[in-house]
């Protein structure tokens, strides 16, 4: 029923419509972040919480790579540099706020440089319990043609990288269990509950809310 109801988000910017502007608080300590979408989306589907915290006062990046189809160590490569790129650019540590599988990438990235990473939030993200954790398994392979249970990289997704690590989580998450996207002590630094849907870690009021506290947090 939950996998469902995910149906429903893509009405969201129609009824956003309907709904007083959101308003994010300016942020007390302007942050780098990198934004990474799910798997199968585009970096467009996050703009709206792009927009809203570049008007807090934070300066948002997208990943640079287009539609998220998943890991491989080339993208991976792709991804480092990128993030170097944005940390020499603007001199400071950065953010990265993963969302789904974004959020894996992003705690993959963290671990291989955590010299350039202030701190990971992911919102959704598939990183502990078991690869069948989750409604959208078969999908993933049909579409990568990669096994759930032999990714194409080197990664222990349960370890926590040696940043802050921020797991967002919700109990209406129709796509990626509670078990997986919460984790376990130890896999990540806090856990923070959101009662938004899946898709709606992306662009809901709530989420950029979060997002937006985190980032006053660091």
């Amino acid at each position: 029923m939950l996998f469902m109801a995910e149906s429903v988000a893509f009405l969201e910017p129609v009824m956003r419509q309907l709904r007083p502007p959101l308003t994010v608080p300016a942020a007390s300590n302007r942050k780098v972040v990198i934004l990474m979408p799910g798997f199968g989306t585009h970096p467009l589907r996050m703009r709206y919480m792009a927009r809203r915290l570049e008007e807090a006062g934070h300066k948002v990046k997208r990943w640079g790579m287009g539609f998220n189809f998943g890991p491989t160590e080339e993208n991976f490569a792709l991804l480092s540099e990128r993030v170097q790129h944005v940390h020499a650019r603007y001199g400071q540590q950065v953010v990265l706020v993963g969302w789904s599988l974004g959020g894996i990438f992003a705690r993959e990235i963290a671990k291989r440089h955590p010299e350039l990473v202030e701190k990971v939030v992911s919102m959704g993200s598939p990183f502990s319990h078991t690869p069948y954790s989750n409604n959208v398994w078969r999908i993933y392979q049909l579409i990568t043609g990669q096994s759930v249970e032999r990714p194409p990289i080197k990664a222990d997704l349960p370890a926590k990288p040696p940043v802050e690590t921020v797991a967002f989580w919700s109990a209406r998450d129709g796509v990626v269990s509670v078990h997986s996207a919460r984790g376990q002590p130890g896999e990540r630094d806090r856990e923070r509950a959101l009662r938004c849907s899946h898709m709606g870690f992306s662009n809901s009021s709530e989420a950029i809310l979060a997002v937006a506290e985190e980032l006053d947090r660091s």
